[in-house]
Parts: structure tokens; sequence; C-alpha cells
């Protein structure tokens, strides 16, 4: 007599076969929707599918082969932001990231196996430019003139900008006004004072060639608390942008020439000042697991995983000299999904910002739902991400407060185009290590502004 198989454990579907998402997973949803009102896309359309739980259906029924992986279905799977904030609101400990990330690898795959041929933004924008720092730096310099010039006013005036396809406009519109960049960090920095930590700082892609200021503060600010800081010149995109759309192979290439750029022997923590990237990296070694079928414990990837500190959570650990220069505005807090979520990193920013003096932190409602930024979902689920995106200032300008506060690139972007569009530019977007930084250093607002 053959053997009964378990009712529950069907055989392999294409979607979810050859290692990647682990079926048991599904099981652990035991659907009581305790989820729904944390989730960003639910709290706007009121669709169940496109809850976290309804998402756990469609996805565990098409692995059973009860439903087809149609557009209809697909359109509600990539619909989610990857926020997981279903997890922080999970009572049952359900990974949901761990079941959307390797389901969407192989949703895009074509049925032998190749990852699907992206469009013309993905293969040109996505990932012939976000992915190199260097290469988005070259493209900036005409905006750069333009903005110097207010060229981008006029076009903007005039309605020109509206002769670009419409994921360009929504570049043009995400562009803050940008700083000038000052020198390039060098490969070592010494501590300050007495030796503490020797740490290295992971610089990023499009952070590094928007926000390369922030770099510069977050090494000024650790060298300040003691510790000689690394900046190796080999390292690259944490893959993000490439696995967050379902391209697994690229995603860990990046993340095998990030392995081998830091020498973890060597060093207390790799540092992260973006809550996406810290977010990537430490899951590295779940990546390689469901990319590749080895073994996570195995993985040198888990290994440096482990090594990976946001740098409110290393400071916070470390315990971080106090400032003395006073700083006084009134601020809010907006919790990056990546930060509070992924990484569950919610008091280590708040004490780091509680240290300033004069610095008045006022609490914002739905501090922990998604901005809409996402990584590049502004740019490929516009909607959705506008509608967020006007949730999300709706609260911070009610707050009153003089500059909103977040620990990652993709939310300073989305919620400096909102209140551009606002006519509320006044309102500054900042890193909680900026305003450290100004606080050790005795630098005013104004001086960064």
């Amino acid at each position: 007599m053959s053997e009964t198989p378990n009712p529950t454990l069907p055989e392999p579907n294409p979607v979810t076969e050859s290692g990647g998402l682990q079926y048991e997973k599904f099981l652990d949803c035991v659907h009581c929707g305790l989820c729904t009102s944390a989730c960003p896309t639910y709290l706007e359309t009121g669709n169940e599918n496109d809850s976290p739980r309804g998402r756990i259906y469609l996805m565990r029924a098409v692995t059973d082969g009860r439903i087809e992986l149609t557009d209809k279905v697909s359109r509600h799977l990539d619909l989610c932001l990857d926020c997981r904030s279903c997890e922080t609101a999970c009572p049952s400990g359900v990974e949901y990231g761990r079941l959307i990330e390797p389901f969407r690898v192989k949703m895009h795959q074509q049925p032998d196996g190749q990852p699907a041929k992206p469009d013309w933004f993905h293969r040109w924008i996505m990932y012939g430019i976000f992915p190199y720092a260097n290469r988005i730096r070259w493209t900036l310099v005409p905006a750069r003139i333009m903005q110097a010039l207010k060229l981008d006013l006029l076009m903007e005036a005039t309605g020109l900008t509206k002769l670009l396809p419409q994921k360009l406009q929504r570049m043009q519109r995400l562009l803050p006004q940008l700083q000038p960049r000052g020198p390039e960090l060098p490969e070592f920095l010494p501590a300050i004072g007495e030796k503490r930590a020797t740490v290295a700082l992971f610089t990023g892609c499009v952070s590094d060639a928007m926000f390369h200021h922030v770099n510069w503060t977050t090494a000024r600010v650790l060298q300040q608390n003691g510790c000689d800081v690394h900046i190796p010149k080999s390292q690259g995109c944490c893959g993000a942008i490439h696995y967050h759309s379902g391209q697994g192979d690229p995603a860990m290439q990046l993340a095998n020439q990030n392995e081998q750029a830091f020498n973890i022997d060597n060093i207390d923590a790799v540092i992260v000042n973006v809550a996406g990237c810290g977010s990537m990296l430490k899951d590295y070694g779940h990546i390689a697991s469901e990319l590749t079928g080895q073994a996570e414990s195995n993985s040198k990837l888990s290994v440096f995983a482990t090594k990976v500190k946001d740098v409110s959570e290393f400071l916070s650990d470390l315990g971080a000299i106090a400032p003395q220069h006073p700083i006084e505005m009134k601020a809010t807090y907006h919790d990056a999904c990546h930060l509070c979520h992924a990484q569950q990193i919610r008091t280590q920013p708040r004490q780091l910002l509680n240290m300033i003096p004069g610095l008045e932190l006022t609490p914002l409602a739905e501090s922990e739902i998604c901005c809409g930024a996402a990584g590049s979902y502004n740019l490929t689920e516009p909607e959705m991400a506008d509608r967020l995106g006007d949730r999300k200032v709706e609260n911070i300008l009610a707050t009153g407060a003089e500059s909103v506060i977040m620990g990652n690139v993709g939310c300073s972007l989305q919620i400096q185009s909102v209140l551009k569009s606002k006519d509320r530019a006044d309102v500054k977007v900042l890193h909680p290590i900026e305003l450290l930084d100004m606080s050790y250093q005795g630098t005013g607002l104004a001086e960064k502004s």
C-alpha cells in the first residue's frame, strides 16, 4: 500500500521549488487578521487581497495549485510594499518577508527559470544606474546645473517636464535640492580621543550619490565616539533594488561583493545609516539560503550579516557621548519601515535625539505606517505611493514641527517631494545623525540648509 501524502505539504510547485520559499512558513499564519490594521495598502484599499493575510492566502493557493498565478493575482502581490509592518503586528511570528520576497523572485521568472526580461525603465535606470554611485553622480550633473540656474523651476512652471515619460517625471519630482558634494571619504578616519571600537562604514549607492553629506556626518559622529572608521572602496550596492523586484542572481552577486569588501574579522561592526540597506545586509544569510539552497548557518554571508549594525543601534549599544551644543528646534520622528519593522529599531534613534540639548521631539501619529517610498515603489507604483505620501505628510504637518527626522534615504526623498508639492519645503527633512553631528560640532541648522 502506498503511503498517504501529508495533505498540508503538496508536491513542489514551479513557483516555489529549487530552494527559496519554505512551505511551512505559510502554516504559521492563523488568519487572525490582526495584521490588517497595520498594512498600509489594506488601510488604503480595504481589499482583503491587499492585506498580508490575503496575500498569504494567494501565495499558498498558487503553491497548492488551487489557483493560477494570473496577472490579477500578481497585481495584488506586486502592490505589497514589503514594509514588514505585518510582522510587528503578528502575534504568531509569521515571517512575511521570508514569504513574499522569494515568492516574487520565482513569480518574475520565465518558464525556463530565467528572470523575466526587464522593461526599459528597469533595464536602463533601476538596474543600469541606481546600483552604481558613480553613474548616479554623473547623471546628476545636469540636475545640479539646472538647480543652480533654477531651470528646473522654469521647466515645471512652463509644463516642459510633462513631455518626459511618466517615470522620469516622477524621478524629477523626487529629486531633492542637491547639496554641494564635498570631498570623497578617505579609506580610513581615526578615532577622536580614546579608541573604543573599530568599524567599517557602508556608503551605499543612491544614498552616497544624493546624500553624500550624511555619510560624512556619520563618519564624524563615529570618530567623536572613539571609533576608527574604515571605508572600503570595493563595496557596492546592497542588492535590495534587484532582490525586491525579483532579480535574485544580481542581488547575490552584489552580496558576495560586499562580503569580500569588508574585513569583518578585524572590525567590530559594519555601520549602515540607511534603513533599507541595513535590512538587506542583515538578511544576506536568509537570502543566500533562499536563492542557493545552501545551509544558512554555513554561509559566509550569514557571518557577515551578524556584524551589520544601524548607526543608531551601534551608538546606543556603545554608549554615545553626550553632545554639548544646543539645537533649539521642534522636531518629529518618522519610523522608517525597514528600521522599525524589519530591524526592530525604534528606541535607539529617539534616545540619541533626546540627548541633544534644546531639541523638542514631538510624537507623530501613525509613525510606523509606510510613507510610500519602499525603495523604488514610489517609481513603480505611483498611485499608492502618492496616497501614502499624502497621508504621512498630513500627519507630519499636524505636529507643527519645524523638521521631520528619519533614518532612510527613500523616506527622505519621498517626504521631501510631498512637502514640496504642498509648498511646505520649509519643513526640513533630516537624518538623526545630522542633528547629532550639528550638536557635536556646534553648527546651526541654517548652516546645513
